[in-house]
């Protein structure tokens, strides 16, 4: 399925890597209790926790098309750039990361008085994101 030599399905894919990469990225595997405290909750108040888990469904839908949107737009600087290897997706996936994720969460960060380890969470996975989706937009032409 192609709109303007843009891969759909390899959009999709892209959109729920990033998915896969945060329910990965926000588990108690890895970040999960220190983003936890560092948003302001305690993980040991367990009605607290089960009230945001109820209102998980909704953020994880919005979620899902904000990936659909950032890997369509991804797709399209690929296109436009001529991106032909996955190096090229690598870098162009890093390169809108810096410019465009990175630095609108670090104004967020520092106008809203966040910490910079919550900054370097939340940006990391988005850097982890957007280096997958630019591996599988090069790779699924």
């Amino acid at each position: 399925m192609h709109m303007h030599d843009i891969n759909l399905l390899a959009v999709v894919a892209a959109a729920i890597s990033a998915m896969i990469i945060g329910f990965v990225w926000y588990s108690p595997m890895l970040f999960a209790k220190r983003w936890t405290r560092e948003m302001g909750y305690d993980p040991n108040d367990k009605a607290k926790m089960q009230e945001m888990q109820k209102s998980a469904g909704p953020a994880y839908l919005g979620s899902f098309i904000a990936s659909l949107v950032s890997a369509f737009i991804l797709a399209l600087f690929l296109h436009w750039l001529h991106v032909q290897s996955l190096e090229l997706g690598l870098l162009v996936g890093f390169h809108v990361w810096l410019g465009f994720v990175a630095t609108v969460q670090l104004t967020g960060v520092l106008f809203m008085k966040q910490s910079m380890t919550l900054f370097a969470i939340n940006t990391g996975y988005q850097l982890v994101c957007y280096l997958a989706m630019g591996t599988i937009l090069a790779a699924w032409r």
